[in-house]
């Protein structure tokens, strides 16, 4: 199942990114804020269904019909080339490893994984177990965890005409580095939560806006480059769960969470070492297009 979504995730933000050329942070954003709205409806859904006695086979055999609807739709849609616009094809992948900036921006992306992943997957363990909170409350950071995610996209969406995307994400993790320590360490149980459903807020622009990012300094990346983003950022959200386990393991859950404060910290430096740099030197290091 992972793998199947993995592959989705990685095919629909080329296309998106393609049908939206002029502002494809603000297309990104959009399409990603439905990853949050689908996780709430999903957990929603699974909760009610639970009450009502059904089994989780049943309601994971269910759920099949989400993705055969999405297969049937589309058999009629007529995709666009991903790189139309642009004369002579692809840039290789070899091509675009070379260019620092590329590798910055898979670093940031690896980051920003890890920043959503390594607090949503411990939020409600740290609910319970440091704050104190009852199971049923763990289970409702998570949910609002998420929502506060699919908001926080739809409202860099809204903005993103008119703020430039890199000082947005500038923003946003100097903001998550704040929440961050409020949520590790704050005195106050109800103030740590808060703050950690409000990480979800304030990091939600970061994954896709980087790919837009991306796909405005490198148009002719094609989808093996959402790929290898996408691969990056799901590395940084499976290590920095691990990491958070392995640190509360030696010392407490809340310390663990603190190892998390320095993914928007590193990733503001990569975002200020990118921005520095003129905009032509983000742009692919060879000019003369290359044969898919």
């Amino acid at each position: 199942m992972g793998l199947g979504a993995g592959i989705l995730d990685m095919v629909l933000s080329p296309i998106v990114a393609a049908l939206q050329p002029d502002n494809r942070a603000m297309a990104l954003n959009w399409l990603h804020s439905f990853y949050g709205i689908g996780t709430v409806v999903t957990v929603l859904v699974g909760t009610l269904a639970f009450r009502l006695g059904i089994g989780w086979r049943t309601i994971s055999l269910t759920f099949i019909v989400v993705p055969l609807l999405v297969a049937l739709g589309f058999l009629y849609v007529d995709l666009p080339p991903l790189i139309s616009d642009i004369d002579g094809g692809r840039t290789p992948m070899r091509d675009l490893c070379r260019n620092s900036s590329f590798v910055a921006v898979n670093v940031a992306i690896f980051l920003g994984g890890a920043l959503e992943l390594g607090l949503a997957q411990w939020l409600p363990a740290y609910a319970e177990m440091s704050l104190g909170f009852s199971k049923l409350t763990g289970s409702v950071s998570l949910l609002a965890f998420s929502a506060a995610m699919a908001l926080g996209r739809i409202f860099a969406g809204l903005i993103g005409r008119r703020v430039d995307p890199i000082r947005l994400m500038l923003g946003c993790c100097w903001t998550s580095v704040v929440l961050f320590l409020l949520a590790c360490f704050a005195p106050w149980p109800t103030v740590a939560l808060a703050a950690s459903v409000a990480v979800g807020l304030a990091g939600s622009c970061l994954w896709p806006t980087t790919l837009g990012v991306a796909a405005d300094r490198f148009p002719r990346g094609g989808a093996t480059m959402f790929g290898l983003l996408a691969a990056f950022g799901n590395l940084g959200g499976i290590l920095m769960p691990w990491l958070v386990g392995v640190t509360s393991d030696s010392s407490s859950l809340r310390l663990g969470l603190a190892t998390s404060t320095a993914c928007p910290l590193l990733m503001a430096f990569v975002l200020l070492w990118m921005q520095s740099r003129p905009v032509a030197d983000l742009r692919e290091s060879h000019p003369v297009a290359h044969a898919a």
